[in-house]
């Protein structure tokens, strides 16, 4: 058995073999680990119902009964992704699945190590980490400001950020699923946003995109969205027309149908005869007219928003919309002016 910060360091170097059941390993892995079930999902419901009904015996016979007939696709699938080197395996808690693995590759010469307390403390970690007490600064500005695109500028030029609509596969509002992968779940979600936090220095600014809680479907950690909301805002101040240009040229090679079935979901916020009118622009093929009614509902949302935090606004920079190079340069420069 290794400790988790061993697994954490020598993971850089050796593959990670996750032995629980396919639907474990797709509710949230570890990144980048390889599943190889040592049973799949009914028969890991076979074994625990054993458990419950028979005792630790009985299902450890059934375990092995099950797992008997696959034994060989399982050791060659091991020595495939070793390739001569060690392996480094976890199952839930680090009991008996992880550790009847590295016997069952011990036999063929796959020399292994197993995580101490599993994916389970692997997770309990990663959710301690959103505790921290982040230095935030967090982009706002309207609807179709640009954000992303300047807190990517903001890596380009070598400060920290945290992309976590990059990482939900969502880009935050009620059409941000549009043109998107499918999101992954939350628990996937934070295993992720935890991985990306253990590479920037915790002490110094990161920034990030005002966010809700929700973003799509998944939600922030708790303590990581408590930090957000108390932390300073540097508001983008950018024309509606360029606005609206901006997420035509991102929402305009939508599929019609799709993009109008959205606008239903919000059709109460909206109203009904500004839905009326956005469908009428929509199925005329005019998507800068669509666009400009939707912000109609999306601008009065923002204000009402952004009115209620207004206390945390560092700063109001106005931005064209163009060079975002130079404009990522003045934000660099109004936070360290802060200090």
């Amino acid at each position: 058995m290794i400790s988790l910060s061993e697994f954490l360091s020598l993971r850089k170097i050796l593959p990670v073999v996750d032995v629980r059941s396919p639907l474990e390993f797709e509710s949230g892995h570890i990144q980048n680990a390889i599943n190889i079930p040592l049973l799949n999902n009914e028969e890991r419901i076979t074994v625990g119902t054993d458990y419950k009904q028979k005792g630790q015996a009985e299902a450890i016979k059934t375990g092995f009964r099950l797992v008997g007939p696959r034994l060989e696709e399982i050791i060659i699938q091991a020595q495939k992704i070793s390739n001569g080197k060690e392996l480094l395996v976890h199952c839930w808690r680090g009991g008996m699945r992880s550790n009847n693995f590295c016997q069952f590759v011990a036999m063929a010469g796959v020399k292994s190590q197993a995580l101490a307390g599993g994916y389970k403390a692997y997770r309990q970690f990663g959710l301690e980490q959103f505790k921290k007490p982040f230095k935030f600064i967090l982009l706002t500005g309207f609807t179709g400001s640009g954000k992303s695109e300047i807190l990517r500028e903001l890596k380009n030029q070598g400060e920290q950020i945290l992309d976590l609509e990059n990482l939900a596969n969502h880009k935050g509002s009620a059409f941000g699923g549009l043109l998107m992968p499918q999101q992954p779940t939350t628990e996937q979600f934070q295993n992720d946003l935890f991985e990306e936090i253990l590479k920037l220095d915790t002490t110094k600014t990161i920034w990030v995109e005002d966010e809700s809680i929700a973003i799509g479907k998944i939600f922030l950690p708790t303590d990581f969205w408590n930090t957000m909301s108390q932390s300073p805002l540097i508001k983008m101040e950018v024309a509606k027309e360029t606005r609206v240009q901006r997420l035509v040229n991102e929402y305009g090679p939508a599929d019609p149908e799709e993009f109008l079935a959205t606008i239903g979901k919000v059709t109460k916020k909206l109203g009904g005869q500004n839905y009326n009118a956005a469908k009428e622009k929509l199925l005329a093929g005019d998507m800068h007219a669509t666009i400009d009614i939707l912000l109609t509902y999306y601008d009065k949302a923002y204000r009402n928003s952004i009115e209620k935090r207004k206390e945390r606004i560092l700063n109001s920079v106005a931005w064209s919309g163009e060079d975002a190079p130079s404009f990522a340069k003045e934000l660099i420069n109004l936070n360290k002016n802060r200090f």
